[in-house]
């Protein structure tokens, strides 16, 4: 067996954050061994595992919250197969982003209708309409 790891050693040998460690072993996602005698959580190559777990499911598009779920139902039982609720995850996953993909293409529909509609102003050639209401405009003009 290996010398158990503290939480500075882990987050050195895996790249993640102290805090997000700590978050981590709150939420079950990662196994310590307890704390040493200095009081410092002390971990072994089983979290480098989970923490490789994490990472893999987290590029799927997985929140901590899916991952949490998903390891309560590994823990919980283990004569159930995993991948019909990997896949219900992975699903709301899926819808997750399709919903994103379309509130940023509305986003960038909207971008090109305001460089269309004000095209004269955006290459400096008139004053932006959006600007044009500002009742502090004054203000700047006699202070100047």
């Amino acid at each position: 067996m290996t010398k158990p790891m503290t939480i500075g050693q882990l987050a050195r040998r895996s790249g993640v954050s102290i805090r997000a460690l700590r978050e981590y072993e709150g939420l079950g996602l990662i196994y310590g061994l307890g704390r040493s005698g200095s009081n410092y959580r002390l971990f072994d190559e089983s979290a480098l595992w989970c923490l490789r777990i994490i990472h893999s499911l987290r590029s799927l598009g997985l929140t901590l919250k899916d991952i949490q779920e998903i390891s309560m139902i590994y823990v919980s039982d283990r004569r159930e197969p995993l991948g019909p609720y990997l896949q219900e995850i992975l699903n709301r996953a899926l819808s997750r982003i399709d919903a994103r993909i379309a509130e940023l293409q509305a986003t960038r529909d909207k971008i090109r209708w305001f460089q269309a509609a004000h095209a004269t102003a955006l290459a400096g050639h008139s004053d932006l309409d959006l600007y044009a209401g500002d009742p502090r405009r004054d203000q700047f003009r006699v202070a100047s």
